[in-house]
């Protein structure tokens, strides 16, 4: 009797076991397959944000800049609307040069800030960050960090006449800008760069960090080396 009860308990838990172990497998693929959609899909739309930056005139100091960068992120949207409060984010990208002067990555990342003023309405901005310094590909490999705390922000000027010299080259990151096509130089000083660890996984196929994604070897995927051509192919103009 006792050795029935226990072949039926034993039948029930390892039911359990089954039913637990196709639930996860079900669901899981599942929400790494959007990730997967997703984190593609800002990686091209990087790629044509940068190249829409490359082609502008006006932003000819950013592509100057980008011979001695170091590191470059680039937010496709970043949505920004409110009354009296706003708030700003989007989520965006970023490579950087490793230990043989070639551009890796890209490490995913969200980019949000909180303002307080009288606004009304929003709008959406193409952001990119060209980061100048060691201290702000460092930055860039935390979990989260501050703009104008962590690594020094200044907005980059626009304009086809313009030197790259004018730039504030002491800032660890000089901040480029576009809304619909037009320069608009928007501060992000105190925005906050958190990473984007879902994407990150699901991009690379395994759990990892910033840190590793940037600086060491191993860590590659097909779907970005149209991105990564891109930028190096300006880094030489």
């Amino acid at each position: 009797m006792e050795e029935k009860v226990s072949k039926r308990l034993m039948t029930r838990a390892l039911s359990l076991v089954v039913v637990l172990f196709f639930g996860l497998s079900l669901w899981t693929p599942s929400v790494l397959a959007g990730d997967k959609t997703e984190a593609n899909q800002l990686v091209e739309k990087a790629k044509m944000t940068f190249e829409n930056f490359v082609k502008d005139k006006n932003m000819r100091v950013m592509v100057d800049l980008l011979k001695d960068a170091k590191g470059v992120f680039i937010a496709p949207q970043v949505l920004r609307g409110a009354f009296v409060v706003g708030a700003s984010g989007g989520s965006g990208v970023f490579i950087a040069r490793d230990k043989d002067n070639r551009w890796s990555g890209p490490a995913f990342y969200t980019l949000g800030s909180v303002s307080v003023g009288f606004q009304v309405g929003g709008d959406a901005s193409e952001v990119i960050l060209v980061a100048m310094t060691e201290r702000g590909v460092k930055a860039f490999h935390s979990t989260n960090f501050k703009l104008g705390a962590d690594a020094g922000v200044a907005v980059g000027p626009a304009g086809a006449g313009i030197a790259a010299q004018t730039a504030n080259l002491s800032a660890d990151i000089v901040s480029f800008s576009r809304a619909k096509g037009l320069y608009i130089g928007l501060s992000l000083d105190g925005a906050v760069v958190a990473a984007r660890d879902d994407l990150n996984r699901a991009f690379y196929g395994k759990k990892t960090k910033p840190p590793d994604i940037l600086g060491k070897s191993g860590f590659s995927n097909p779907k970005a080396s149209g991105l990564l051509q891109e930028v190096a192919r300006a880094a030489k103009k």
